[in-house]
């Protein structure tokens, strides 16, 4: 009797195995306990795959055997498919391919444009060198992405889910970005471009002096002019407002050379004055902060040169945003040379809203500024705190149709550099200033889809500034804290012997 219970109680445990696992294969899941939910689907993502029509199909080219770090990648991209297989309702078809079995299938990744990376492998008391493909393709009828190497964490969800959109969508609208004026070329932009593709088609575009700005752009660019804007551009410009177009301005307002003896304002294109006729206002002084980024300054080191890195108060590392749709998720945002931007407008017509300012250790100064890479900053250099870099208006700003603006206090802070020799990749961007103007030109458009996706992943935790004082007082406290303690365990340990003793005269054991 008892055999036969344990044998019912063994049967019941296993029929509920069996059930919990059909259910896990019908609603997958995964619980999540990271702080930057990298193994959760953004909303961004789950859009794409629910309103995917065609079948997407995913060949995944990994190579077999290799080290353990790279295995990690091949398991966490295979999770990361079968949860977009279950969330896509079928629609998402994926196959691995080790192309390392074959000269055929070895040929057939590099063709798609999947180079082989040169991994180390340990075999007893040998290291060996082996070709490794991890990339994969996407395809959706003709239209084909590829994925030359699938990153780890959060950048396998974002390559994944750009290319399906980038395929998925065959009408898209378009984005231009203003020549003419001494702005860089759109390829001096290449990662703001690059992650505005997904969505849009980016072209230039060159105000002329007959025609008006289409009004099928859903957003403009300004970055960076150089030469004076004639009038009838800024006409023009007003005219897209007032059709209730979006307009991006990064414009540096102040002189940001440092092969000169002073800093100074740059001259007037025009661009201040048109923007004061829309009150606001871009203020003819350099913030300095003290969380800043740092410059490379040779110095000697006995009969050595050594190039030494020196904080650069010009040099701003924003992270003071505000809860907007445009710095969601942004940690970390490098504004060289930028100057304090206000607005005096009418608040209750055209809504204001400050994006980014500076930290709470900033302050202003006024021009011409001497170049000294050696001065020694202190806190009566901070004194005017949070100061606006990056500001937000909408509503009707040119007539009576609602419009939008994004103005930001330097007009290179996004921009990559043209390259010096063809086919040489751009000089890198920090990630945060390309998401930070890409996130503008979606809010402009009317399109944020991706930008939670986009600025997935904690990349920038640094730690809170300490006072003073209150560094003096830990200090302090290390030192006499194990003292006290020890004397505290000291006298502990005495009076208890003593009361021993006591008792043990007074007879009471």
């Amino acid at each position: 009797m008892k055999k036969q219970k344990v044998f019912i109680q063994i049967i019941i445990i296993l029929g509920i195995v069996l059930v919990l696992n059909l259910i896990s294969n019908k609603a997958y899941f995964r619980l999540d306990f990271t702080a930057d939910k990298r193994y959760t689907l953004s909303e961004a993502t789950l859009d794409v795959l629910e309103g995917l029509d065609d079948v997407v199909t995913i060949k995944a080219y990994f190579t077999d055997g290799l080290p353990t770090q790279y295995q990690n990648i091949r398991q966490d991209f295979l999770d990361q498919l079968i949860e977009y297989e279950n969330r896509s309702g079928g629609n998402i078809y994926f196959d691995f391919i080790n192309p390392n079995e074959s000269e055929e299938l070895e040929q057939e990744a590099q063709q798609e444009g999947i180079a082989p990376l040169m991994v180390n492998l340990q075999e007893r008391d040998q290291v060996k060198q082996m070709r490794a493909y991890l990339g994969a393709t996407v395809e959706i009828g003709e239209e084909k992405e590829v994925i030359p190497f699938i990153r780890p964490d959060v950048g396998m969800e974002y390559d994944l889910t750009t290319a399906i959109k980038r395929i998925a969508v065959s009408d898209k609208p378009k984005v231009a970005f203003i020549q003419g004026h001494g702005e860089p070329t759109i390829n001096a932009s290449a990662q703001v471009v690059k992650q505005l593709s997904v969505l849009y088609d980016v072209e230039p575009y060159m105000i002329t002096d007959t025609a008006n700005i289409p009004t099928y752009y859903k957003a403009l660019a300004l970055i960076n002019p150089k030469d004076t804007i004639p009038a009838n551009h800024f006409t023009k410009l007003d005219k897209y407002l007032g059709s209730g177009g979006g307009l991006f301005i990064a414009y540096s307002n102040m002189n940001d050379q440092l092969n000169t003896q002073y800093f100074n304002t740059n001259p007037d294109i025009g661009l201040k004055k048109w923007l004061e006729e829309k009150e606001v206002i871009l203020k003819d002084q350099f913030i300095v902060d003290a969380n800043c980024g740092s410059v490379q300054v040779p110095q000697r080191l006995g009969p050595i040169m050594v190039n030494a890195q020196v904080e650069f108060p010009f040099l701003p590392i924003l992270s003071n945003f505000s809860k907007h749709p445009i710095t969601k998720g942004l940690e970390a945002v490098i504004m060289p040379f930028a100057y304090p931007i206000t607005y005096r407008g009418d608040s209750s017509q055209v809504e204001f809203e400050v994006l980014a300012r500076s930290s709470k250790q900033s302050g202003t100064l006024n021009p011409p500024v001497l170049l000294d890479i050696n001065k020694e900053w202190t806190e009566s250099d901070f004194t005017e705190p949070e100061q606006n870099i990056a500001i937000a208006l909408s509503g009707p700003i040119e007539g009576t149709v609602s419009s939008k603006m994004v103005i930001v206090a330097n007009g290179s802070f996004a921009v990559n550099g043209e390259a010096t020799q063809p086919g040489q990749p751009p000089q890198q961007v920090n990630e945060d200033n390309a998401n930070f103007a890409s996130n503008a030109i979606d809010w402009l458009s009317d399109d944020t889809g991706l930008i939670e996706l986009r600025t997935k992943g904690i990349t920038s935790r640094p730690l809170d500034p300490v006072e003073d004082s209150t560094k003096t007082m830990i200090k302090y406290a290390n030192v006499f804290a194990p003292i006290f303690l020890i004397l505290g365990v000291g006298f502990y340990r005495r009076h208890r012997n003593n009361r021993k003793r006591q008792n043990w005269i007074e007879g009471n054991y």
